[in-house]
Order: structure tokens, then sequence, then C-alpha cells
């Protein structure tokens, strides 16, 4: 027993040993940011930005001169936002309105200057600075201070709305610099470091791990984002997101956020992006991008069974654009794209990078899967026009009533009329049936709604109501197969099945 009890008090005594040992052998694996910081955060510039607003003409907008006993009363609910007092010479927020001498202003009222915060890194030695575009965006000012405090002030060398990237360049001779990494080999998981002035609070660090890459955001298809839980804060924009070798992967952008505060969701401009807007905006001064001409959507479990597909991968067509290199190329209604010059293509996100990060004119293979066989189309990659028709026209809905029943599908259509066509932005030759009545059944299931146009049927163009009567008799039963419907002048392609439930 005495054994026993020796041998147990040894056995606990190696435990506690151990534990006591594992703690700072945990603690030695933990970043150490303090170098990285040390190195690098005298490239790191606070931006400072004034613009002059116009102040619409309202309630608000009447002369309340200072010696006025409602001056004070006013006071106290407006604030900076004081009302102009007629002499120009009330808050102090309030700008010239005019010219030198304050001799009142244009014909388009007062004006009221406003500022805003944000950050940047200087990019080379003469005083090229590297922010966000909305920092600076309509600026009539540009301060751009160091850790040092000395201040400059900078001019726009051009911005680039679609990356929100812009190049500033301030007066200034051998500036520190920040070394540039390739956001190629970025990482799920890996260790990444933050510096800006969120809220103003001037050389803030924060650090997190990357959660997520290629994130593609709304309204922005030419961006595969850095997703990162590194505390980024309105401030921060246009700062530099740094890998654990203390080179630059990134330029902090935007937060999903309901508050406007931090969530945990933060979005970076991969560096590679960044560096190729830099050299167009330097040499050019404006930034071009390659351009396909197609409208395409994720392929879902759904969708990929009613095309034949083993599993769902690429980006499926939903539109070519008449005269676009897609059109050109032969590219078609239903086409999945599979793989872009090389790159597989496994969400309908990961096309636009590539595509606008092609070189004008340059001639590219692209894999489609076309009614189940695959075959290799060669485009030359144009340039991305400014107003691109991607978005399609804005449509109407067809009125209920007229029109054939399709019973299979337990729905009704009618042939639009010219001045409906008109309406829907369809074309002459382009066909289509509008969805007046819709009941429960295959097409509700499926998602199509009253006002829909389709288009096709199991990759079958439809002319009218009389094809697609006949296309309908012609479905295969408990199989999904393709729609492609046209919903507010954009289309959509939807799986339908006949018969049984069309839920799974």
């Amino acid at each position: 027993m005495k054994s026993f009890y020796k041998t147990s008090r040894y056995f606990l005594l190696v435990v506690w040993a151990a534990a006591l040992y594992a703690q700072p052998v945990f603690a030695r694996d933990l970043p150490n940011f303090v170098p990285l910081v040390k190195k690098n955060s005298a490239a790191v510039v606070n931006i400072s930005t004034t613009s002059k607003r116009s102040v619409a003409a309202g309630p608000h907008n009447f002369n309340i001169p200072k010696d006025s006993p409602l001056y004070d009363f006013f006071k106290k609910f407006f604030g900076n936002q004081m009302p102009n007092d007629g002499n120009n010479n009330g808050d102090d927020n309030d700008s010239d309105n005019g010219d030198d001498n304050g001799n009142g202003g244009d014909d388009h009222g007062p004006y009221r200057e406003y500022s805003s915060l944000g950050s940047g890194f200087i990019i080379s030695p003469d005083g090229y600075v590297i922010t966000n575009n909305h920092v600076i965006k309509d600026a009539d000012k540009i301060i751009v201070r160091m850790n040092d405090r000395r201040e400059f002030k900078a001019k726009v060398v051009g911005s680039d709305e679609r990356s929100d990237i812009a190049v500033l360049k301030i007066d200034a001779k051998n500036l520190p610099t920040l070394q540039l990494g390739d956001s190629k080999d970025v990482q799920v998981g890996e260790w990444v470091l933050a510096i800006g002035s969120p809220f103003g609070f001037d050389y803030s660090v924060t650090s997190g791990i990357v959660s997520a890459l290629g994130r593609s955001l709304p309204n922005e298809n030419y961006v595969p984002f850095i997703q990162t839980d590194a505390a980024i804060n309105p401030g921060n924009s246009g700062g530099p997101l740094f890998d654990m070798s203390g080179k630059v992967i990134g330029v902090n952008s935007q937060i999903y956020s309901r508050t406007g505060g931090f969530m945990g969701l933060s979005f970076a401009v991969p560096i590679n992006v960044v560096k190729n807007v830099y050299q167009q905006l330097r040499s050019k001064g404006h930034v071009s991008r390659g351009w396909l001409g197609v409208l395409i959507q994720d392929v879902t479990r759904q969708l990929a069974e009613s095309f034949g597909m083993k599993q769902p991968h690429g980006a499926l067509v939903a539109k070519v654009l008449p005269d676009s290199p897609a059109d050109k190329a032969g590219f078609k209604v239903g086409d999945i794209i599979t793989s872009y010059n090389g790159h597989d293509i496994s969400y309908s996100s990961d096309l636009p990078p590539l595509v606008g990060n092609t070189d004008i004119g340059s001639k590219v293979p692209v894999q489609v899967l076309r009614k189940g066989n695959s075959e290799t189309l060669h485009v030359t990659i144009a340039e991305l026009p400014e107003q691109s028709q991607i978005a399609g026209n804005e449509g109407g809905s067809g009125q209920p009533g007229g029109g054939g029943n399709s019973n299979a599908l337990r729905i009704s259509v009618k042939n639009p009329s010219s001045d409906e066509r008109d309406q829907l932005g369809l074309q002459k030759d382009q066909g289509g049936v509008v969805v007046t009545h819709v009941s429960n059944g295959p097409a509700s299931r499926a998602g199509i709604r009253e006002g829909d146009v389709i288009l096709m049927l199991n990759n079958e163009k439809v002319a009218d109501a009389d094809k697609f009567k006949n296309l309908v008799d012609n479905l295969p039963k408990d199989k999904s197969v393709p729609v492609l419907i046209q919903r507010h002048g954009n289309p959509i392609f939807l799986a339908l099945k006949t018969g049984g439930d069309n839920n799974g």
C-alpha cells in the first residue's frame, strides 16, 4: 500500500511539473508582434481630409445674427450645424462661402466644411502613398501625417473606385517604406496584424487571423477580398495588413457591421490587386480591366443535377452580351465555365477577378461544359466598359390573364405584345413567354413567379407559347431540368422538376 501511495505521489508530481513546463512552451508559441510594429510603424501614415459641400436650402437655412436672443436657443439644438448667421462669421466649422473676402457665395447657396480620417502607408521613398479611394473621395484638401508628427499636403495621383484603392503623392524624400508581399501565398488561419488610426487614435495595432480568402462582396466582383478577424474600425481604412514576416499582404478596406463598429468581419484588398492598380494609376492615371461580357451565377446542387453534373462547380452563363468578347467567341447561354486560362472555376465569384486581371487583347482558353460535353473556346479579352451592361435593363411585369395553361407545371403563360417586349427589354428574335399565373406545383417550387419571362426550358429556346407547351409536354419525369427566366431585366437559371416533390 505504501508503495502504491508513493507511486501515486510521484505520478502527480510528474504531471504537475509537466503542466508547469507546458505553460511557457505554449506562451512561446504565440506570435510576438513587437519587432514587426517597431520595424514598420514609421511608414504607416494618418490621412485627414476636408471637403466643402453645399448646404441645401431648407427650413434650417435662415439668418440668425449672433446678437439675437434666439441665437443661444438654436445653438443648443443645432450645435455645429448652426444655420448661417448672415455675416459668415458664425460657427468655426462653416466655410468661407465665397471669395477670400467672405463676400457671399455663388448661386448654389452656402457651403459647409466637412472632415474625415483614414490611414495609409508609404510605398516609395520619394513620397507615393497607398490608401482607400473612399478615404479621399471628393476631398478638397488632403493632409498626410507621419508618426514623427511631420505633415505634408498630398495630391491625388489617381484613384480606382472598383478596387477602392487610391495613390497619393507627397513632396518628400528618403521616406521609410513598407515591403510588399504576395497575396497568393496567404493561407486561412495565419496570423495577421493591422496598423491604422481607428476613430482618430493614431497608430493603433490590432491582430487576428485570416478567416477566409477570395470573398466576393455585394457590388464588387473584381476584388477577391481577404477576410480577417483583426479589429478594424472607421479610421483604419487604407491602412496595411501585415503577415508575420512584416510584409504587406493587403489594404484594410471594409468591415461588416450592424452597429458601425467592429464585429469580427474585416475585409482587405489583396496586395497583388493593389500592385496592379498602383502601377496603372502611376503610369496612366486610370485602371483598365479585362472584360468577357457574360452574366454568370453559381451552380447549385439542384442546377448541377439538371445539367447532368455529378458535383456542382463552375460559373453558369445566364446571359451573353451582344458584340461582347464572349459573343464573338461563341459562348452560349447555359454554358458552364469550368476553367479560365488554366485556372479552375469552383464558384462563379472565382471568374471576375481572373478576367479583370487579364491583359487587354490577350487570347485565352476557356473550358465550358455544354449539354454534358466539355469544349474549349478561345476568347480575346477586351477592356471593361465604364458603364457595363451586365445588370441588364429594368423590366416590368406581365399581367395575369390570357395565354394557355401548362397543366404539367401549373402555370399560365402568354406571348408578350410588342409594347411589353419593349418594356421588358426583350429583343425581337429573343422569344420568351410571360408568366401570367402560378399555382402550387413544379413551377412554384422551382421559384418561378408571375411576371417572369421564360426564355429557355431544358436547354431549348422558348420561341413562343406554342413552343413552350411542346417543351413542357416532353419534359422528363422526376428529373431536374434547367429553366432560364428573366426577372426585372436580369436572367436567372432555376432548377425545375416535374412529378414528385421538388424540394430535394
